[in-house]
């Protein structure tokens, strides 16, 4: 096994880190956007509220007021 300095390990490690946070963001935008989803077809039926809709989801109301007014247009 080669040798490897303590620079190039704590670039590896920090790569690795830059690796986790960056699956961590992905992952974070895939619920976020699941979320959305969820909301736009519960929005759809037209039977709950924004606040119901935005406790049903884990959304914020305001949240959920973009995506009505951007489903409308």
């Amino acid at each position: 096994m080669p040798y490897v300095n303590t620079i190039e390990r704590v670039e590896r490690e920090k790569a690795v880190q830059e690796g986790r946070q960056e699956t961590l963001q992905a992952a974070e935008e895939r619920v976020l956007e699941s979320k959305r989803n969820t909301a736009r077809h519960l929005l759809a039926f037209g039977v709950l509220s924004d606040e119901q809709t935005a406790e049903a989801t884990g959304l914020t109301v305001d949240e959920i007021a973009k995506l009505r007014m951007k489903d409308k247009h």
